[in-house]
């Protein structure tokens, strides 16, 4: 029986940073994963049907929209033809490059990926599964669940990976849909709408609560559904989906009210379920070290440990938002605590995006949490309108907004949708780790013209000193 200091079971986000990290520290690791659906490739959700290749369509689909409706104001005059095989493949071969490059760093870091399915099978026991059915016993000081999580289903609407899809099936339609209805107007079902709103589809999107993205600052929620429906998206808010009857040709979307009323009927081509995901713990064996997921499943842990000594929990089998970097986080403060150092995670300073266009990304504090807790604030704002490099790239929509402690200046939000913010939000997430004031931002040099300046004078505008705008 092989032992090791660390298993890990599951090989995505989580698990396979929990691996490399262990292995930097000089543990002997194994990471068990099966791959999806039992493909025998590393990366988990977010590589192989999630974060990567979702990403590839945005980025092809704007190029096309680019193509189709914007180049000519340029002067680049073109007529572009949609190939959408092609579009699906390149993704795919992207998609095979990032899971190789798992591999590699698995030797590097003298990582052993067991193959096959885990399960706990007492303390300190783990048992793999192989695709050919033979088991694999293994022993560990310490185990790590990282297995991550599955889309969520609804009652009444049975995906088929045909007519009805989760996001798995969404990223390999093999047509551009006529009709597409998206239940659910979160981070998930937005963006994949989008992609396929930009290739020719007419989406519809249909959403319980009376307003899109939940746990989005109020005000950059109504500005990015106001952006999406100028984008042609149209939204049934406050809708109850109550089933749905897939045939050959189309989806029949029994809807009604939430507050009550008629119910109508809604047809498309395809259906895309996309209300959310739940943690993936199913044949896990915790029972056999007494472990007792919550009502929703999740593992309940304290700084990653769970009930059982030696167990330990990461990622989206724990409570907290559903995203790879969390993991990330995690995993490296689980190893680290494990290798008897200080593991830390700062869960108020985890940073959320949504890869439309415009992009939408913040961190910390909504003003509508900041109201609830009584806390005085101040809030500085800068549009994209004012912004030297946005204006010249015809990038304009949207705005950038710091809310800040009225009394000491920290940084206590930052809410920003429109060009590129993905990759400017990071400079909040470390200024907030620093517990900066909106002044030390105020008063950094930024390049110009860059759209990060938009960072600087919404920090500016905290203390009334915007100069841009």
């Amino acid at each position: 029986m092989a032992q090791y200091d660390v298993i890990i079971i599951g090989g995505g986000p989580g698990g396979y940073n929990a691996a490399i990290r262990a292995g930097q520290l000089g543990l002997k690791v194994a990471c068990v994963d099966k791959g999806i659906d039992g493909g025998g490739v590393l990366g988990g959700t977010c590589l192989n049907v999630g974060c990567m290749p979702s990403k590839a369509l945005l980025h092809a689909s704007e190029m096309y929209d680019a193509a189709a409706n914007h180049f000519a104001e340029l002067g680049i005059e073109v007529t572009p033809k949609l190939n959408l095989a092609q579009m699906m493949a390149q993704k795919q071969v992207s998609v095979g490059q990032l899971t190789k490059g798992i591999e590699f760093l698995f030797k590097k870091n003298k990582v052993d990926w067991v193959k096959g399915a885990g399960r706990i099978a007492g303390a300190g026991k783990v048992e793999v599964t192989g695709a050919d059915g033979a088991i694999t016993a293994l022993e560990a000081k310490n185990i790590v669940i990282a297995t991550g999580s599955l889309p969520a289903g609804l009652p009444g609407v049975e995906v088929d990976q045909k007519r009805i899809v989760d996001s798995t099936g969404a990223l390999s339609l093999t047509e551009v849909p006529k009709s597409l209805l998206v239940i659910g107007a979160g981070i998930i079902g937005l963006e994949l709408g989008s992609v396929w709103r930009r290739l020719g589809a007419q989406v519809t999107v249909v959403e319980f609560l009376d307003r899109i993205t939940p746990g989005m600052d109020a005000e950059v929620a109504k500005t990015f559904q106001r952006s999406l429906t100028k984008q042609g998206m149209v939204f049934k808010l406050s809708s109850k989906v109550t089933g749905a009857k897939a045939s050959k040709t189309g989806v029949s979307l029994s809807v009604e009210p939430v507050a009550g009323g008629a119910a109508e009927t809604l047809e498309a081509d395809y259906v895309l379920l996309a209300i959310g995901r739940k943690p993936y713990t199913e044949g896990l064996g915790l029972e056999t070290v007494g472990i007792t997921p919550d009502k929703r499943g999740f593992i309940p842990t304290d700084h990653w440990k769970t009930s059982a000594p030696g167990v330990w929990a990461i990622g989206d089998v724990t409570l907290g938002p559903m995203l790879a970097h969390k993991a990330e986080d995690e995993a490296v403060a689980c190893i680290e605590t494990i290798a008897g150092k200080a593991g830390h995670v700062a869960y108020g300073l985890i940073p959320s995006v949504v890869y439309t266009t415009p992009e939408v990304a913040w961190v910390g504090k909504t003003e509508e949490e900041l109201k609830a807790e009584g806390r005085a604030y101040k809030a500085g704002k800068f549009p994209f309108t004012a912004n030297s490099r946005a204006r010249i790239n015809h990038e304009t929509e949207g705005f950038v907004k710091i809310l800040a402690d009225a009394t000491t200046d920290e940084i206590l939000g930052a809410h920003l949708i429109g060009p590129h913010v993905s990759e400017m939000i990071g400079e909040y997430c470390v200024a907030m780790e620093f517990r900066a004031a909106s002044e030390d931002v105020a008063r950094t040099c930024h390049p110009h013209p860059t759209r990060s300046e938009a960072l600087r004078q919404a920090a500016m505008g905290v203390e009334g000193w915007t100069m841009q705008a």
